[in-house]
């Protein structure tokens, strides 16, 4: 059973039980994980945000919206969207068996999110399900034969995105953007204006001295300030998927930053 944020308990074919969205990330103060994990055959499937293109239920196949999407993390926990309603759940993976439980949501009413889309995901997601994955596809299989097709989205493009990072506890934001031609990075930290030279290598960014602005904002906003400019000066791992880009430094920290449509 899947209940509500107000801790109501509530069946899991509420609409609210679609595909997952990255989580605000902490601004540079993470440690880098272990990578992906696996489902069936070694195939990855933590660690990747899926994007849900269709359901099947009692064998009536319903389209799923643009902008639905799953991700799993490793750790155990899931974390979503519908394109209309978001959700966190547990999610334990078992070889290819995937079980979500224990998920919070919310019930939000959406005209461009059809309702029984919503309905036949949560069912579909409401058992034991068989993973399989086929190269750039991911199919969750009922006992009863219901599926849940997903395929890998396209990453964003480095350069030309405007990526967006956010603090835990969202009182600081920061926003940066690479230019290929010019081989910079601009943007605006949680207080200042920055741009500096970047140079993007074959997974890598090489990042020069920052040039910042002068203002003077309240401490906490200053600390993590000071968090992001540490990305600064040296070369840093980058990675993308779909539309997160995740900065990692040689000591572990990592910056996770997601691009703003």
């Amino acid at each position: 059973m899947y209940r509500q944020k107000q801790q109501r308990s509530i069946p899991l074919t509420v609409a609210a039980v679609a595909a997952l969205v990255p989580l605000a990330a902490a601004c540079g103060t993470e440690k880098a994980d272990g990578g992906s994990g696996s489902v069936g055959a070694g195939k990855p499937v933590t660690g990747v945000q899926w994007s849900i293109d269709s359901v099947t239920v009692d064998g009536s196949t319903h389209k799923a919206p643009d902008s639905a999407r799953v991700l799993i993390h490793e750790s155990g926990e899931a974390v979503g969207s519908t394109g209309c309603n978001t959700f966190s759940a547990r999610a334990d993976v078992d070889g290819e068996r995937v079980r979500l439980s224990d998920a919070m949501f919310t019930e939000k009413g959406c005209t461009d999110t059809p309702p029984a889309f919503e309905k036949s995901l949560g069912r579909a997601l409401d058992a034991d399900l068989t993973a399989e994955t086929r190269g750039e596809r991911l199919t969750l299989t009922t006992a009863d034969g219901d599926t849940v097709e997903l395929s890998r989205p396209k990453d964003a493009s480095l350069h030309g995105t405007k990526w967006t990072a956010t603090s835990a506890d969202g009182k600081s934001r920061t926003q940066l953007t690479f230019d290929k031609e010019a081989k910079t990075v601009a943007g605006r930290l949680p207080c200042n204006h920055v741009n500096a030279k970047a140079t993007v290598g074959d997974g890598h960014i090489t990042l020069g001295a920052p040039a910042t602005t002068r203002m003077m904002c309240e401490g906490s906003l200053m600390n993590a300030e000071k968090r992001i400019l540490g990305f600064f000066e040296g070369r840093v791992d980058y990675r993308i998927d779909h539309e997160t880009l995740t900065l990692t430094r040689e000591d572990g920290e990592i910056l996770r930053a997601y691009a703003d449509r």
